[in-house]
């Protein structure tokens, strides 16, 4: 808990450098998992501004299918118990969410696992809502991540590349068009193409790919291409992120908060990111 007037007494005194120095230190002498490349970490400078790229989770919020993705049973009551206690029926990937190496692979990382140095990440954010306003199934191609780095340089080693398709407004604003299903159940949403997530595998040392939509796969997907390159890499994916609108395309750094549950293969986060 914050008082008034703290959080600005707090930015004006800090840094980047000094918020995330011991960690820094600390991440420096931490192997990835095993599956996962040890990646450079970014150089951190000044900060003024912490965004918050979650969406609020609540048996609301859509999902694949017609289920809430979580569900809350209340244990005790104040009034009765002398404290508030609910019991969670939680689908893994519910929400703002991420997927872990083990969601799509059979002997990946699950969530425990996961090396947390690879946690706190410069976000690259490439901007997609032109084309997606287009075609809803759009994918983000190679194409648009070298006009990205045609703008802003090299995407920076440990980086997570977040794709901002304008989907990240319509989870609460339009539920329906946000999944776009259609008569015969087909979703529509955009996603990352297997051809971009292959190359940022290859030619870039990138720790996760983000979009503000329910897959990283885009709606229509069956086979789930991106998703089967991506995760048994080592990599990990988040979906359903808030705000990128928001967010600047280059210097922000992205901050997963991530319950540590042993055997899990995807769980719900609180996403941060310093501008």
């Amino acid at each position: 808990m914050c008082v008034p007037g703290c959080m600005e007494a707090v930015r004006a005194q800090l840094t980047r450098r000094r918020f995330f120095g011991r960690a820094g230190v600390a991440a420096a002498g931490l192997a990835a998992t095993a599956t996962t490349p040890e990646l450079a970490r970014a150089a951190v400078g000044p900060f003024t501004s912490v965004l918050d790229l979650t969406h609020t989770l609540s048996p609301a919020f859509p999902t694949f299918g017609s289920e809430p993705g979580i569900k809350l049973e209340r244990l005790t009551t104040l009034g009765r118990d002398g404290y508030n206690m609910f019991e969670w029926h939680l689908v893994e990937h519910s929400g703002t969410h991420l997927d872990a190496p083990i969601h799509f692979s059979e002997n990946g990382a699950d969530v425990s696992e996961i090396t947390a140095a690879t946690l706190v990440a410069p976000l690259a954010v490439v901007d997609v809502t032109a084309k997606a306003a287009q075609n809803p199934d759009y994918l983000l191609s190679r194409e648009d991540l070298a006009a990205w780095e045609t703008k802003y340089g090299t995407l920076p080693a440990g980086a997570c590349v977040a794709m901002h398709s304008g989907w990240g407004r319509l989870a609460t604003t339009d539920p329906a068009r946000f999944t776009g299903r259609d008569a015969d159940g087909t979703l529509h949403f955009p996603g990352i193409s297997p051809q971009a997530a292959a190359w940022l595998l290859t030619e870039r040392k990138v720790a996760g790919i983000a979009v503000d939509t329910l897959s990283l796969d885009n709606g229509p997907s069956s086979d789930f291409k991106t998703h089967n390159l991506w995760l048994p890499a080592g990599r990990w994916g988040l979906e359903n992120v808030a705000n990128l609108e928001r967010t600047p395309a280059a210097g922000a750094t992205l901050v997963v908060g991530l319950p540590k549950v042993k055997d899990a293969t995807g769980a719900p986060v609180r996403l941060f990111a310093f501008v």
